[in-house]
């Protein structure tokens, strides 16, 4: 049975609460100092945890956080960080040097390097952490020399960084939070910080995940249309999930066996018949047998308990 990660949501709602939130913060993401202006601060984090990966949500009124040498040296995290702005700006300062993370753009960024982030007008973000030996086992990697900006949206962005941001958000920010493919973030986080530089399979792969995750409810969902969203040939597409020890239609159907259950236990679900269908299953049946294999469960019990 593969347990479904549970969000967990932590709110301030006062000055007085600074404390309270860098120690969440230390525990569920990144230990960080954090300076508010005079008067209120409120901030909400909304945090899951996927296997390795730590994801999150966060909102919160202006202040201004920081990891310093003194920090980074006293209480290393050991990961590499990932931010996406959703609305404000955040000022970065890092290495001597100063620049705008604009809504819209993506920060990677080494957290064991020293950097200041203001927030002047609020922000609300996603945040990804990669323990560093996962990030080197697919990059050879150890660090992020200096922090790097993607563009996330709009006529000209990084398709990892887009599909990055829709992967993360899914499982922290949706009404029915579909649990993240840690595989998928990884490869993701990977070829947005090694570019050109990293190996072009992993580029595919990532690509190849994203497609599927985009695509988990289209019953016609084919190795033809995936590999035409990743831009490779059939064969090219097989060899990289072949490349990553599993293949296309175990990874279809993981995700979609995710999905369902992220139905199901919303509670949302009025019949399982239905999310078969919703989550590209043709034959109900099939669905009910590979659902049970994969979490222990059937469909109806996972749903019986959300209702109750």
């Amino acid at each position: 049975m593969r347990v479904v990660p549970e969000a967990r949501t932590f709110e301030v709602g006062d000055a007085a609460d600074v404390g309270a939130w860098e120690r969440h913060n230390a525990e569920a993401l990144v230990e960080l100092a954090c300076v508010i202006p005079a008067g209120s601060f409120r901030a909400r984090e909304v945090n899951v945890q996927v296997d390795r990966l730590r994801l999150a949500h966060v909102t919160g009124t202006p202040h201004t956080v920081a990891r310093d040498a003194a920090l980074v040296e006293s209480r290393p995290v050991d990961a590499i960080a990932v931010y996406a702005a959703l609305r404000g700006e955040a000022l970065l300062e890092s290495g001597g040097r100063r620049r705008v993370v604009r809504p819209g753009q993506l920060l990677v960024c080494d957290a064991d390097r020293p950097f200041l982030r203001g927030f002047g007008h609020g922000l609300e973000e996603l945040a990804v952490t990669v323990p560093r030996a996962a990030f080197a086992e697919l990059t050879g990697l150890d660090s992020v020399a200096e922090p790097l900006v993607v563009d996330a949206a709009g006529a000209g962005a990084d398709p990892h960084a887009r599909a990055l941001v829709r992967l993360v958000g899914r499982s922290v920010a949706a009404d029915v939070r579909v649990p993240a493919d840690e595989r998928a973030v990884l490869e993701l986080v990977s070829v947005l910080a090694t570019g050109s530089r990293g190996p072009l399979a992993l580029a595919h792969r990532a690509a190849a995940r994203a497609y599927i995750d985009d695509h988990l409810t289209d019953p016609t969902l084919s190795a033809a249309s995936v590999a035409a969203g990743a831009g490779i040939s059939e064969r090219q597409l097989s060899r990289v999930f072949a490349d990553a020890d599993t293949s296309l239609p175990r990874q279809i159907l993981a995700r979609r066996l995710d999905l369902a259950h992220a139905l199901l236990a919303s509670g949302a679900a009025a019949r399982t018949v239905d999310v078969a269908a919703r989550c590209g299953f043709a034959s109900p049946s099939y669905f009910s047998q590979a659902f049970r294999r994969r979490f222990g469960l059937s469909a109806g019990e996972v749903r019986r308990n959300a209702a109750s």
